[in-house]
């Protein structure tokens, strides 16, 4: 299946579902009435997803799942390291494993060939 096919299907089953379930819940506002900064950072966000998601069902077209997922993974690694960074939270020794543990395994993905 072409990539940009399977990420547009994706997409609509993802608005099919969510919109009926924030109005259902009643948390559907005007969302023009959102400050722009808050627009524009929603904005990026789904710009970033949409590339991901193009990127991910590209990458399975050319490699073995169990290759993909696990360096799509690494966002997980990304998104801790940019909490401690910008947000200043300290992840445990035994956060800092798993992180390791991840890493290695894209290392030895990586390294196999």
């Amino acid at each position: 299946m072409d990539s940009n096919l399977a990420t547009a299907i994706r997409t609509i089953i993802v608005v099919l579902l969510l919109v009926p379930a924030v109005v259902a819940t009643g948390q559907w506002s005007n969302p023009f009435s959102l400050p722009p900064r808050t627009l524009a950072f929603l904005a990026l966000s789904a710009a970033a997803t949409g590339a991901s998601w193009l990127c991910y069902f590209r990458a399975l077209q050319l490699a073995d799942v169990t290759k993909v997922a696990l360096v799509d993974k690494t966002s997980v690694v990304l998104v801790i390291l940019f909490a401690f960074v910008l947000l200043g939270e300290r992840p445990s020794g035994r956060d800092w494993t798993a992180i390791a543990l991840v890493l290695v395994g894209i290392g030895m993905l990586v390294l196999k060939r």
